[in-house]
């Protein structure tokens, strides 16, 4: 993938632009799930990952003692990505403390999905503003090169965790990736003839009301100056 593309500040997203997908879903669901539930799917994670690329850490070693904030913002917590390779950790919080982080990187589930399983171009996802980067672009670059050299795949990664079960797991991801991407398509086609046509109009109807309340309020004091 080519160079890195820094984004000039945090994205800003109308009503009308949210995604409406699964993730979306997804995270309205885990809103009332304490994280500490949350916490031992992370953990498998990371130790699937470090097992099956011993190398990719090793890649990030200079930055051992920086944190990097994942934020998915279609989901109703942030993770915190430890470099350390000796020790790296994949947290989930509700919000990091001023300094915790070195970096974040910021957009949907499905975006940071695609981007770590280098299913799409990263330039791309940068330079549409899918993902926005903030704070020290140096690590994201060169976490994101291991991770190009890595060459991840999340279903096989995740199906390694689970021993003799593993083709089973591997094929009933694919079956759930396959449903999850209808279900975005039905979701997608519903925000575009529903939602959004919904909220334009809200939002030209609460464009009419703002203005009649200006003149009323230019209207009095045009009254009260006589």
């Amino acid at each position: 993938m080519g160079p890195l593309n820094e984004a000039a500040g945090p994205a800003t997203v109308g009503s009308n632009n949210r995604p409406f997908t699964p993730s979306l879903l997804l995270g309205l669901a885990l809103r009332p799930v304490p994280l500490a539930l949350i916490q031992p799917a992370l953990d498998a994670l990371v130790a699937a990952v470090r097992r099956r690329h011993p190398d990719l850490l090793e890649r990030v070693s200079a930055y051992a003692d920086s944190g990097i904030c994942i934020d998915p913002t279609d989901l109703p917590f942030v993770l915190l990505l430890t470099l350390d390779p000796a020790r790296p950790r994949l947290t989930a919080r509700r919000a990091l403390e001023p300094g915790e982080a070195s970096a974040t990187i910021r957009g949907s589930l499905d975006a940071l999905i695609a981007l770590t399983d280098g299913k799409v171009d990263g330039d791309a996802l940068f330079f549409t503003r899918k993902l926005i980067i903030e704070g020290d672009t140096e690590i994201v670059v060169a976490l994101r090169n291991a991770i190009d050299g890595a060459d991840i795949d999340l279903t096989e990664d995740l199906a390694a965790t689970c021993g003799p079960l593993a083709g089973p797991v591997r094929s009933l991801i694919r079956v759930a990736a396959g449903v999850i991407g209808r279900l975005g398509q039905d979701m997608e086609a519903v925000r575009a003839t529903v939602i959004a046509p919904a909220l334009a109009r809200a939002e030209m109807q609460s464009a009419r009301i703002a203005a009649v309340e200006r003149d009323v309020a230019r209207l009095r004091r045009t009254g009260s100056g006589r």
